[in-house]
């Protein structure tokens, strides 16, 4: 019985040392959402991506209305030239079809290399912002998404948006 009592006692103490070790612990939460949303890095990403790749949206704008204009009058002179040239403009309009789907393809799968530079970038940024303020308002832990529940006053999502420059 005696044994029984002094693991009690043990389990006891040992809760109540983590108790009193954790009501000293100062924990921060950072909403990542909010601060991708928010940061004025996003919107100024997003603009420099968007002129990185204009021109050849631009060109892929030009191809698609070129392939619209060469079936159209496909469809209007169809009946009135020779079956010959008529699989040649045919082809002539599957291969530019086909050039435009491959430059297509090129430009989303650079765009999405490009995305993620920028947001590695990002994230590095707001990692230095939540390490700013963690160690300036001396917090014990901080933690980003994957968290069931935290409370408002916990929340040091804004303070990182200030120092990003968006507050």
């Amino acid at each position: 019985m005696s044994k029984i009592f002094k693991n009690l006692v043990m389990a006891g103490l040992v809760t109540f040392a983590f108790n009193a070790q954790a009501a000293d612990l100062k924990v921060g939460y950072v909403q990542v959402d909010k601060i991708l949303q928010e940061a004025p890095q996003t919107a100024e990403s997003g603009k420099k991506l968007e002129r990185e790749f204009s021109p050849r949206s631009q060109e892929l704008d030009r191809m698609a209305k070129q392939i619209k204009d060469l079936e159209a009058i496909l469809d209007k002179d169809g009946l009135t030239i020779s079956e010959a040239e008529r699989r040649n403009k045919e082809r002539d309009v599957q291969s530019i079809k086909i050039e435009f789907q491959r430059k297509q393809r090129e430009l989303r799968e650079d765009i999405n290399l490009r995305k993620n530079e920028e947001l590695g970038s990002l994230q590095d940024r707001v990692n230095k912002a939540v390490q700013s303020v963690s160690e300036a308002e001396g917090y014990d832990l901080v933690v980003y998404s994957g968290v069931a529940y935290a409370s408002k006053k916990i929340d040091i999502t804004d303070k990182v948006l200030k120092i990003l420059g968006k507050k």
